[in-house]
């Protein structure tokens, strides 16, 4: 039985992934959330917050899961939740729309 370390990495990254998987639904909930208040223009400093890192980290870990987009996607959703003034309910369809979007990836990959 010859030793692949391409395999072994990509059950390793498997692994992972399953390990991770329900903070990262837990983070695109948490953005999804937040554009639901943006909507409602009931969007609390708190929630702003929480907003801006479940992003930050989503954008960390779906680059290291090889999930080019759903970092460009949270990138951008980082900056805006980043935002002191927050994002306005002018932007709360397209908060949703990024969220919907990264959902996709990750229940794709």
């Amino acid at each position: 039985m010859e030793n692949n370390p391409n395999a072994a990495l990509a059950a390793a990254i498997e692994r992972l992934w399953v390990q991770f998987l329900p903070q990262m639904h837990e983070r695109v909930d948490t953005l999804a959330t937040a554009a639901g208040s943006v909507a409602a223009g009931t969007l609390s400093q708190e929630q702003r917050q929480g907003a801006q890192a479940a992003a930050h980290k989503l954008a960390g870990s779906l680059g290291t899961f090889g999930l080019t987009r759903g970092t460009e996607l949270a990138h951008e959703l980082e900056l805006a939740y980043a935002r002191p003034d927050c994002p306005d309910a002018g932007l709360a369809e397209w908060l949703a729309g990024l969220a919907a979007q990264l959902r996709t990836i990750v229940n794709s990959r």
